[in-house]
């Protein structure tokens, strides 16, 4: 069996999508469904059981054995970048990482977990190197700190631990996050009603609609996912982008294509992001290259047009 936390959210119902395609439905999946709406991302899926995520918790801190397991994709977390209550966020997102890390090293089983590219803040270095990282929230002060805790006990854990640092994610499966979805998800519902997109004007040195950010399908994620399952002698923290960063521009164009209509509209940058936005990302891909992962990462030209495709298949709004 294999556990997914965080399976009815974004990148965790992809993975489940993902193993189904693999033949896969003895998953386990973990995640907290007080809001409802996720389920929506479970209803096609198959799978073989479900637990409420402090339910799981429970059953780890007392070292319950939960059958033949197989790997542990925890993919669970709160992500909210504007939630500074630290002690929520530590329990949710640190020592819930930590106690299923500890659990799976106990046992020989391959965890396989999501850290984020916050941890880089601002950059301009985007290299899985302690002089690179500094985050700028408590999201990614959470994610941080577990990496940390995985870096200090590497040398004492045998079996597989890998941490990906994902990028700016976009695809199918998002429709729950509301503010939190896209950029390519907002454009779209923003052409679709208004016939425009809006974009920030230049700041920081960058024009209009020229910050850049490394942009990936989140099917490209769950290819590197699965590539770890199949590759458990592979260890560490490695980034999860395409190595190529785009601008905002080019993501409107490329929504825009898709539609045959719509305009990029410019909007003042806002004063309370002026110091503490991402301006550029670009994820330094050599050390994944370098353990030996083959694949290829679609451009936005290619990967917005395959998500706004899936969103109509689905008759979900655009």
């Amino acid at each position: 069996m294999i556990i997914v936390t965080g399976a009815a959210g974004f990148i965790g119902s992809n993975l489940v999508a993902g193993l189904n395609a693999r033949g896969r439905s003895d998953i386990l999946l973990v995640d907290d469904l007080a809001d409802g709406r996720k389920c929506l991302n479970l209803a096609d899926l198959d799978f073989a059981d479900y637990l409420e995520y402090d339910d799981l918790l429970a059953r780890v801190e007392r070292g319950d054995a939960l059958g033949d397991i197989d790997a542990v994709f925890h993919q669970g977390a709160c992500s909210a970048t504007t939630e500074w209550d630290g002690r929520y966020m530590m329990a949710r997102n640190y020592r819930y990482s930590k106690s299923l890390h500890d659990w799976c090293a106990a046992r020989g089983v391959p965890f396989l977990y999501a850290s984020s590219a916050s941890v880089y803040g601002m950059g301009p270095h985007f290299v899985e190197q302690r002089s690179a990282e500094r985050p700028l929230n408590m999201y990614a002060f959470s994610k941080f700190a577990f990496d940390q805790y995985v870096r200090a006990n590497a040398g004492r854990v045998e079996s597989q631990v890998a941490g990906l640092r994902y990028f700016n994610v976009y695809g199918p499966r998002e429709q729950h996050k509301d503010g939190m979805a896209s950029v390519a998800r907002h454009f779209s519902r923003q052409i679709a009603a208004e016939g425009e997109c809006r974009l920030f004007e230049g700041a920081e040195g960058y024009g209009d609609g020229e910050q850049r950010r490394d942009f990936i399908h989140v099917d490209d994620c769950v290819a590197v996912n699965l590539w770890l399952l199949d590759n458990p002698g592979v260890s560490g923290i490695f980034n999860c982008g395409t190595g190529r960063s785009q601008t905002f521009n080019e993501v409107a164009d490329a929504v825009i294509a898709w539609h045959g209509r719509g305009a990029r509209r410019y909007i003042p940058f806002p004063e309370s992001l002026v110091g503490r936005y991402q301006s550029y990302t670009e994820a330094d891909m050599s050390a994944l290259r370098a353990a030996g992962y083959p694949g290829t990462f679609r451009p936005v030209e290619r990967g917005v047009p395959d998500y706004l495709d899936w969103l109509e298949r689905h008759a979900l709004t655009v």
